[in-house]
């Protein structure tokens, strides 16, 4: 080796390259950093915008722009070190009533009173017909109504029937994965209490004594509400949710917090996915999935679940139970976790018509926390005269091709039978609903904002193009103008809606296909969804009734007079051990 080779040999070199690599990252660094996080905002990314909200510029206007948006970005980093927990809500609120009617009245209780045994119109649904089985296990899927009875007379105790649920949510919950949590201590001293105040004769009414379950997005004091998402999955409540709070006074037994579709999408959560119980290949649909499947299952004596956009359908349709979303602001939704503000909506999901009214009239009224919740009784008449009742039905969708079609024709035809003369409806047609659900979108994004910010959302199970972490992200993108132009035209489509149901108090739809589902939730219309047959694979189908704003009276009259010419309620699936 000569002289030369030896001076350019690598062991001589290579701390030059050293060098250069470090002057290279140091420069690089400086250079990224300049350029992508310390670089201000130019006329060109204005330009860019653009495009995302498809409305352009000039120059003149980009470089008169320039300065406030470099402002704003500043404005949006000091807004974002105040912590915004869930529960803090905008400092506005929907209201699907477009007379400015007094919403909330300051003399009003902060809890309802339940219904008492002797209520009048609870007197006329409790089944006195059913006495207690030998094989006390038959009980798990007898509906509230009969179970009521079971309890009030003395023939099965609160203590047996929260026995039997404890099991069965033991034995079939893991295999259907429903259940989050067992509130077993808690079931145990509320059945306890409930035995003893019945038989000191103090009654509370067609809930006491009843074992249920909860979505578990509903705060439980001391007991864990995970949301069903992993980024929440230790969190523990320090107070009860308004609606566990009522049925808790209403002598309801609870057993189970139940799953949810992580964050309120589908029935996917951190700990796996939750089964329909009629086939266990098929997710149980969601978000209220937990609370379907342990109904349908013989889990629970009923569920609360809670609807946004389709969340109480869905999953009832799915599992075949009965569930009713009510008009929006009927039901307090404080302690519960916010997905949207101005769509979220909380209702019971069960085996029966009479059982959702039950239920229903015991969570109502508002709680001074919620400042959504309306001051409105809710008077129903299980026996009303239907010919009172104005029944519509949607023409156009029931005469296009759909799945289950089938299903619903014979679904049109019991309701003639019974007296109704069917009345052709038809939704605003001129509105583009569909381009309105970026609304749900924007308020959600506004809910979890910090899951986006902090990278949490990683930690969701579902990471695909249709799930929570790219819509968080898409939203970000929508101009608050555009959120706030929606909301106008979603007013337009409450003031049209209003028009169009004055010749009608309820109308009847196929639960899925068209609009309908995302207008009424838009307009914050009550509906009652219940099962109406089988599909040829043998899962349950369903027809959805729809009503008047805070006309749940009559839209339950409907469905339950649906259900006692039918029978496709009384039918449960062959559980898998």
């Amino acid at each position: 080796m000569t002289a030369k080779d030896k001076k350019l040999s690598w062991p001589n070199i290579w701390p030059i390259f050293l060098i250069l690599a470090l002057i290279i990252l140091v420069i690089g660094g400086a250079f990224s950093l300049f350029f992508f996080k310390g670089r201000k905002i130019q006329t060109t990314d204005i330009k860019s915008v653009e495009k995302i909200i498809d409305l352009p510029f000039t120059s003149k206007e980009r470089k008169l722009m320039l300065e406030d948006v470099r402002n704003h970005a500043n404005i949006y980093r000091r807004l974002r070190r105040v912590s915004l927990p869930n529960n803090i809500p905008p400092a506005f609120y929907f209201n699907p009533q477009l007379t400015g009617e007094n919403r909330v009245s300051r003399e009003t209780k902060n809890i309802y009173q339940p219904a008492t045994a002797f209520s009048p119109s609870f007197a006329a649904v409790v089944n006195s017909n059913f006495k207690r089985p030998e094989n006390l296990e038959e009980v798990a899927f007898y509906p509230v109504t009969a179970l009521a009875e079971l309890i009030r007379t003395g023939q099965v105790t609160s203590q047996e029937l929260t026995e039997i649920y404890l099991r069965r949510l033991k034995k079939y919950g893991p295999k259907l994965e429903c259940v989050v949590t067992l509130t077993e201590d808690l079931a145990r001293e509320q059945a306890k209490r409930a035995d003893e105040e019945i038989a000191r004769g103090k009654y509370r009414g067609p809930l006491h004594g009843i074992p249920y379950g909860a979505k578990d997005l509903l705060a439980t004091k001391g007991i864990r509400t995970t949301w069903g998402a992993a980024p929440y999955k230790d969190q523990i409540p320090s107070e009860d949710a308004t609606v566990i709070k009522k049925l808790e006074k209403a002598g309801a037994v609870l057993v189970a917090k139940l799953s949810l579709g992580e964050l309120a999408w589908g029935d996917v959560w951190f700990g796996g996915r939750t089964r329909n119980p009629w086939d266990y290949a098929q997710g149980s649909s969601g978000s209220s999935a937990g609370s379907a499947a342990a109904t349908a299952a013989g889990l629970v004596g009923f569920a609360i679940g809670s609807e946004t956009w389709g969340s109480i359908v869905s999953p009832s349709t799915r599992c075949g139970v009965t569930g009713l979303r009510p008009t929006f602001g009927r039901v307090s939704r404080a302690g519960a976790m916010t997905l949207s503000w101005s769509m979220d909506k909380i209702g019971p999901i069960a085996r029966s018509v009479d059982d959702c009214a039950i239920v229903f009239e015991a969570i109502i009224g508002p709680d001074g926390v919620d400042l959504t919740c309306v001051d409105k009784p809710f008077r129903w008449d299980p026996d009303l005269d239907l010919r009172s009742i104005r029944l519509g039905y949607l023409k156009k969708e029931f005469e296009r091709d759909y799945r289950n079609k089938k299903n619903d024709m014979k679904s049109l035809e019991v309701l003639r039978s019974l007296g109704f003369e069917l009345i052709p409806f038809e939704l605003p047609a001129d509105i583009p609903v569909d381009s309105l659900s970026f609304i749900l979108n924007v308020e959600a994004a506004a809910a979890f904002d910090e899951l986006t910010r902090n990278n949490l959302d990683e930690l969701l199970v579902r990471q695909g193009r249709n799930a929570w972490p790219n819509v968080f992200r898409q939203a970000r993108l929508i101009p608050a103008v555009e959120y706030i132009q929606a909301n106008r035209i979603r007013w337009l489509l409450m003031k049209e809606m209003a028009e169009r149901m004055k010749d009608i108090d309820v109308y009847v739809a196929p639960s899925f296909g068209g609009s309908n589902l995302l207008l009424t939730n838009l307009t914050g219309h009550p509906a009652v969804v219940v099962p109406n047959g089988f599909d040829d694979q043998g899962h349950p189908t369903s027809i959805s009734f729809i009503g008047q704003l805070f006309a749940e009276d009559k839209v339950l009259r409907v469905a339950r007079a649906f259900q006692q010419a039918t029978d496709f309620h009384l039918r449960h699936p062959q559980l898998k051990e």
